[in-house]
């Protein structure tokens, strides 16, 4: 049976890259208020902060799944 997540079989490195693809640190930055995101961002520091913070995961996932439902994506 195929799961229903849309986030199934995806990384949180894979998340990333296709958000900043799709949006850009800046308006990444805009849309979800984490400092990690605005401040020198890089995938690497990234990660780093969202794998170790669940509230700051949990708003990208979010983030992914409703761009992912509106078509905003790359």
């Amino acid at each position: 049976m195929e799961s229903k997540d849309p986030l199934h079989g995806l990384t949180l490195e894979k998340i990333l890259i296709h958000l900043v693809d799709s949006f850009g640190w800046d308006e990444l930055g805009y849309q979800i208020r984490i400092n990690c995101f605005i401040s020198n961002p890089s995938i690497q520091s990234s990660l780093k902060f969202l794998r170790k913070t669940p509230w700051a995961r949990t708003k990208v996932e979010d983030f992914y799944k409703d761009a992912l439902k509106k078509g905003k994506l790359k």
